[in-house]
């Protein structure tokens, strides 16, 4: 029936802390009067479900889009997100700057990098790739 996508290897903490964040090309960002930030990004539509909306509308499906509208806390881990920074440093910056303890931290900014790469709106790199595409 359904396949499960096969997982890649598992990353130790330490691994993981160390990759860099990098945002996705295609994505647009908007600073809204608030501060905070607005994300619109394309969203990929499955084949079937193309197919499907084909065969109801007898047209091509539009490109979709997503938005996504940031809090100030996850406004403050996108502007952290440069291409260079690896995930720990953006963990040490946003520790400091809302004054909360490391490992509370840690979580908040894994998850919600976490959920950026689920989106598709970041991906991980190796430290020395990142530097290699911004040198």
């Amino acid at each position: 029936m359904f396949r499960r996508r096969q997982a890649g290897p598992k990353l130790t903490r330490g691994q993981a802390l160390g990759l860099t964040p990098i945002r996705s090309p295609g994505l647009k960002e908007e600073r809204l009067a608030s501060g905070v930030v607005r994300l619109t990004y394309p969203v990929a539509v499955r084949p079937w479900t193309a197919a499907l909306m084909r065969r109801f509308s007898q047209q091509e499906p539009a490109a979709m889009t997503g938005r996504l509208e940031l809090d100030e806390m996850g406004t403050a881990v996108w502007d952290l997100i440069d291409g260079r920074r690896a995930v720990k440093r953006i963990v040490e910056l946003f520790g400091e700057a809302y004054q909360v303890h490391p490992r509370e931290a840690e979580v908040s900014v894994t998850r919600f990098v976490r959920e950026l790469g689920r989106r598709g709106l970041v991906g991980l790199a190796e430290p020395s790739f990142a530097e290699g595409e911004r040198g």
